[in-house]
């Protein structure tokens, strides 16, 4: 019987990953840097990056990230690893400059919430 790459990595689909995260992140907890919201979007520096030495997860997370940005949230559901492990790994693609982010948009740069209003019910009179 032939256990396909993927699935070897489970024990028991419903107990998840035989790897514990803090053996992915070398024993780190969380990210040196703190910009990774959410819906921070990550995509790879450069598309050409070579990921055959590196480690699985990071080399994963590149080869999401080639096409088009993803959120950190995504990244995470799509690999089935936790948010905190994955802003790790990212805060060390980052330090590589690996990846480029982009931040969520601030508050102070967002719409003005009574002007969006205003739109809604302009909208709602036509």
């Amino acid at each position: 019987m032939t256990v396909d790459a993927a699935e070897a990595w489970f024990f028991d689909k419903e107990a998840g990953h035989l790897v514990r995260p803090y053996a992915i992140t070398n024993g780190r907890t969380g990210p040196v840097r703190d910009g990774f919201a959410l819906i921070t979007l990550v995509v790879t520096a450069d598309p050409r990056t070579d990921t055959s030495r590196l480690t699985p997860e990071p080399a994963a997370i590149l080869d999401l990230c080639r096409e088009r940005p993803l959120a950190v949230a995504e990244i995470a559901a799509v690999l089935d690893l936790p948010v905190s492990v994955v802003k790790v790994l990212l805060d060390d693609l980052a330090e590589a400059r690996m990846i480029l982010t982009r931040a969520p948009v601030e508050l102070a740069e967002a719409p003005d919430i009574a002007l969006i209003q205003a739109v809604i019910e302009g909208v709602r009179r036509l």
